[in-house]
């Protein structure tokens, strides 16, 4: 957890990844950390996330890999069986975290509301993903969550652009932004 924390926080951009093909996440890998970019989120929306996240976390091992889009265990399992070092999912799915957490794996789960907060903290959990963020609030809404919620900190993502950027980071409860604006598809595919 140390690691994706630490990361996070000197790197505070995430690109949220989706790969059409498998063989193009190691160039993609080694162009992100010569830019200076040394953590990925690799999402689970296409066939191709398990291989392309086993072809980053092997051939690519200064890249911190994720798993991104993670609906259940299974899909938990097959990500971290390829080499993902973090969990991240668009809800706060209880059986995923209680997995990831039995097995030290970081998990960030999707949270938009209060009433999913509390839920976190009763997991243990304190830092979690704010999705989709320009849709719940946006960097308001985060301002507003960090009086009650001193202690916890969010990683947004849903229509983070690099226009509005700089308002999630500014904010002390932020730890980064994700998103995929960084690495849309067509750059990838060209």
């Amino acid at each position: 957890m140390e690691d994706i924390l630490k990361i996070a926080a000197e790197n505070p951009i995430i690109p949220v990844v989706k790969l059409e093909r498998a063989e193009d996440a190691t160039k993609l890998a080694r162009a992100l950390c010569k830019g200076g970019i040394c953590c990925m989120e690799i999402t689970f929306r296409t066939a191709a996330a398990k291989d392309a996240i086993k072809k980053v976390a092997e051939e690519v091992p200064e890249m911190l890999v994720g798993a991104g889009t993670v609906h259940s265990v299974a899909m938990a399992q097959q990500a971290v069986e390829a080499g993902a070092r973090f969990i991240v999912s668009p809800g706060l799915d209880r059986a995923v975290v209680d997995w990831c957490q039995e097995r030290d794996i970081p998990v960030f789960p999707g949270v938009s509301t209060p009433t999913e907060l509390e839920v976190a903290l009763e997991l243990g959990l304190t830092t979690v993903k704010f999705f989709p963020a320009e849709q719940s609030g946006g960097a308001a809404m985060l301002h507003a969550l960090a009086s009650p919620y001193q202690g916890m900190r969010f990683m947004p993502t849903g229509g983070i652009r690099l226009e509005n950027l700089s308002q999630y980071l500014r904010l002390p409860n932020v730890l980064a932004c994700g998103g995929s604006w960084m690495c849309p598809g067509h750059m990838i595919e060209q």
